[in-house]
């Protein structure tokens, strides 16, 4: 179905963002730390159109669903609730917005940890400020997206994926300290790719022990006196933490100290071996792996070519990035048959980047 099938009429406009993948610093946005995502080739695209019944109508082809938002006051579910975020966020800054036909195509990945939703959101923003040509430049996308998120859909995000999605391109990775916004681009290291695969094992945030992973950084912050855990560089001070929030704590500060050393600069092994503790610390410390997962990036770390793996995403399932040796990109495709004949169903969703 088409945009002109649905609503009987051409869009007037479309944007599209991109989804995006994080090497190192994960579940340290929301505390105010440090973390290097590059964007991904796959794309979301928002066409709009203005409504001329009152209401906004979402339509997503991916779904094969539509939306009608009757009710102002009401959120709608599911990827609707992202869109009229959107709209709601835009309201509260002062801006007014029409009712809207909205039709949305993406190519993301659903529930592999690479932010669909964050691309859904910047793309439906910069559709709407094209629309209506609205004074907002690409880092308030970012902010009014994650606003949209925490209280539209449910979910206490920090600001990497919206931030990602919105400045991020393919042949870079984007330092962004999260507190600051002040962020580098950064060369991926040199004679490297990266391959994504996913799990097989799909997740939603918004049910996941997300929320609750969050508010366990925030009473260990209050504990140990700081604002956010960003503040501590030393992971021993955590150990006076009673369980588990000491741990939490030591996977945020531990995965900082991670980050800046990359940008400090270091070798395509010394990177893999940062990502490698990187998921160690995300499977003990922070409790977001899974079985499939952790056997998915023991193989790639055990697979010649692969100089490291780890999650990426939130966790609780989802895909995992392993950076390879340019033309060793077949050793990505040689783990997943092992992972596989294992008895898991994993794919390869981004087989290698342009990283030059």
């Amino acid at each position: 179905m088409t945009f002109q099938q649905i609503f009987h009429k051409p869009p007037e406009t479309q944007a599209s963002a991109s989804g995006r993948v994080n090497l190192l610093g994960e579940h340290t946005d929301y505390n105010d730390g440090f973390v290097l995502p590059t964007a991904i080739p796959q794309q979301t695209t928002v066409q709009l159109g203005f409504s001329e019944d009152g209401q906004h109508q979402f339509y997503s082809e991916n779904l094969q669903e539509r939306v009608s938002v009757l009710d102002i006051h009401h959120t709608p579910s599911g990827f609707g609730s992202y869109i009229f975020g959107c709209i709601e966020v835009l309201k509260k800054a002062g801006y007014t917005v029409p009712s809207l036909n909205v039709y949305v195509q993406s190519s993301v990945p659903m529930g592999s940890g690479l932010s669909s939703s964050a691309a859904l959101e910047v793309a439906t923003l910069r559709a709407i400020r094209q629309l209506l040509d609205l004074p907002i430049n690409d880092v308030e996308i970012a902010q009014l997206s994650q606003q949209a998120e925490i209280h539209y859909a449910g979910v206490q995000c920090g600001i990497m994926d919206q931030m990602a999605s919105s400045l991020a391109d393919t042949q870079h990775i984007l330092f962004l300290d999260t507190r600051t916004l002040e962020r580098r681009i950064l060369p991926f290291p040199e004679g490297t790719t990266i391959v994504i695969i996913d799990s097989g094992v799909p997740r939603t945030l918004a049910t996941s022990g997300y929320n609750q992973r969050r508010a366990e950084c925030e009473e260990a912050a209050k504990l140990l006196g700081v604002k956010a855990l960003r503040d501590i560089t030393d992971a021993k001070v955590t150990e006076t933490l009673p369980e588990p929030l000491n741990r939490r704590a030591r996977h945020v500060v531990t995965e900082d100290n991670r980050v800046l050393e990359v940008v400090q600069g270091v070798t395509p092994e010394r990177f893999g071996e940062l990502m490698n503790a990187s998921h160690a610390s995300l499977r003990d410390d922070y409790e977001v792996s899974v079985p499939p997962l952790d056997k998915l990036v023991e193989i790639l770390q055990n697979t010649p070519g692969v100089f490291g793996a780890r999650l990426t995403g939130a966790g609780f399932g989802g895909a995992c990035v392993a950076l390879v040796a340019l033309g060793k990109e077949s050793a990505a495709t040689q783990a997943l048959e092992q992972y596989n004949h294992a008895g898991y169903t994993g794919r390869i969703l981004v087989p290698d980047f342009d990283t030059k």
